[in-house]
């Protein structure tokens, strides 16, 4: 049992080798071809030869993979009952032939490949590249965009139909714009071969395609990847080198802190507005933060980002096994909990105390409300909310005892105590203190920008206007809302 694996070429018969010719006509083997649409099978059947062919599976199947699996499976039980068969594949057998790396794959039926024409040398020269300047070579029916690396020479091969070439097509105009000119071609080194300049976007409406069709995207220039990670690195790179930007030259990680706070900030704004051009921009200049540490982490020779990203790829990987391993989970709380358990092993040390990782830099609010995050995963914890609402009613008791014994010190205390028991209420009902305080102070500004236009517009002075109007103007604001 033997499947002897020819290549057909690219073109005609003329290009055809001679000892591959031979074989396929002294053979009393069957003959099986992936498909009949290759100008040399059409010869060799004016020729009176036959060929037993899998186009119609093509027709009964909607997913490549299992037309590529049936052909496989087929051509084995063919092996089986007849010993030795040919299978003959448009091109040459180990380039883009899925069917062939299938069929080498599999132990039940031994497998000889015997060559064949690749069309690639025709290719380059109708195409006149060098394929030294950087190549890639992709299957037009099964890639990622993400795999695609526009600085150097595209072939996209495979591109059997328009359906195809409409996939490939809204593919790259994710990243290139509509009228980058794309080359497709046809039967390369034939006598048939054809090859037509177009804009991306007529890519799939312009001329017929086959299974001899391959579509050509010459490299790229740097202004039109301004959208990739690459681009951004160099740019970043740039700025920090000995012909970039003063500013950018003399920063260091200590004097960007100050950015860093204030960037994350503005991108809350934005997000609180609902602001979405708003958002891409503060994320890209939150993003500038991390690039530019990194550079600096690089040009002192200590880490880059290739470090970061790595660093943070493990650790989702690692903290979500319900996601990349066989971990089950039933509810948000187990997620919780998985990640807890996983970054302390994680860690491989105990930290003195439970509320040990809480940063010290951040505001107060927020500040308390992770610290009772913390010693509530150990229990220490109200067993019904109502004991909180009753803690702050004893709490603001309190700070009226202190003001009306006048002790400042008491009124401080006991003003951070009722603060406290309000981060440990928006703990319970899983709000984020300083997030809720920010909205009010949104909804404040913007009710009191309006009492300010409005007193304005009437020619009043701001500082002469009662209460009473002022209370007018606020409870309008709030209508408006």
């Amino acid at each position: 049992m033997n499947i002897d694996i020819i290549g057909l070429g690219a073109g005609d018969i003329d290009q055809l080798p001679l000892g591959v010719y031979k074989k396929l006509i002294n053979t009393e083997n069957p003959i099986f071809v992936r498909t009949l649409d290759h100008p040399v099978i059409q010869s060799l059947q004016r020729e009176g030869m036959k060929f037993e062919s899998f186009d119609t599976i093509y027709e009964q199947q909607d997913q490549f993979e299992s037309v590529y699996q049936q052909i496989v499976e087929l051509l084995i039980q063919h092996a089986k009952r007849n010993t030795d068969i040919i299978y003959a594949v448009p091109g040459h057998p180990m380039l883009a032939e899925k069917t062939v790396q299938l069929l080498i794959e599999q132990s039940e039926v031994k497998t000889t490949v015997l060559g064949g024409q690749s069309y690639l040398d025709d290719l380059f020269i109708a195409l006149q590249i060098d394929p030294i300047e950087g190549f890639q070579f992709v299957d037009g029916t099964s890639f990622r965009r993400s795999e695609l690396t526009y600085r150097q020479h595209i072939v996209f091969c495979q591109v059997y139909d328009r359906f195809i070439a409409s996939e490939v097509k809204l593919a790259l105009l994710e990243d290139l714009p509509a009228d980058y000119d794309v080359t497709i071609i046809e039967a390369a080194g034939s006598t048939k071969q054809v090859m037509k300049k177009v804009p991306l976007e007529e890519l799939d409406h312009s001329m017929e395609v086959s299974n001899l069709t391959s579509v050509y995207v010459p490299p790229v220039p740097e202004h039109l990847l301004n959208h990739t990670f690459n681009r951004l690195r160099e740019v970043i790179a740039v700025l920090r080198g000995p012909n970039g930007c003063p500013w950018d030259q003399k920063q260091t990680h200590e004097s960007l802190r100050e950015y860093a706070i204030e960037e994350v900030y503005e991108l809350i704004e934005a997000i609180d507005d609902q602001d979405d051009e708003g958002i891409v921009e503060e994320l890209g200049d939150n993003l500038l933060q991390v690039m530019l540490h990194s550079q600096i982490g690089e040009d002192d020779g200590y880490f880059t980002i290739d470090d970061v990203i790595r660093s943070i790829t493990d650790k989702m990987i690692y903290r979500h096994p319900h996601v990349f391993s066989t971990t089950k989970v039933d509810s948000v709380d187990d997620v919780y909990k998985n990640w807890d358990a996983l970054k302390k092993e994680e860690k491989g040390e105990q930290r003195p105390s439970i509320l040990d990782g809480v940063p010290k830099q951040l505001p107060s609010l927020v500040k308390a409300f992770k610290l009772q995050k913390k010693a509530a995963k150990v229990g220490f914890d109200w067993d019904d909310v109502n004991d909180i609402w009753k803690k702050l009613e004893e709490e603001i008791e309190e700070v009226k005892v202190a003001i009306e014994e006048g002790n400042e010190k008491e009124i401080e205390k006991e003003l951070g105590d009722v603060l406290f028991v309000l981060a440990n209420i928006s703990r319970y009902y899983k709000i984020n203190p300083e997030v809720a305080l920010n909205l009010t102070n949104q909804k404040f500004i913007s009710r009191f920008s309006y009492i300010e236009r409005q007193i304005q517009e009437q020619g009043k002075d701001m500082q002469k206007t009662d209460l009473e109007e002022m209370d007018y103007y606020w409870n309008q604001a709030k209508k408006r809302e």
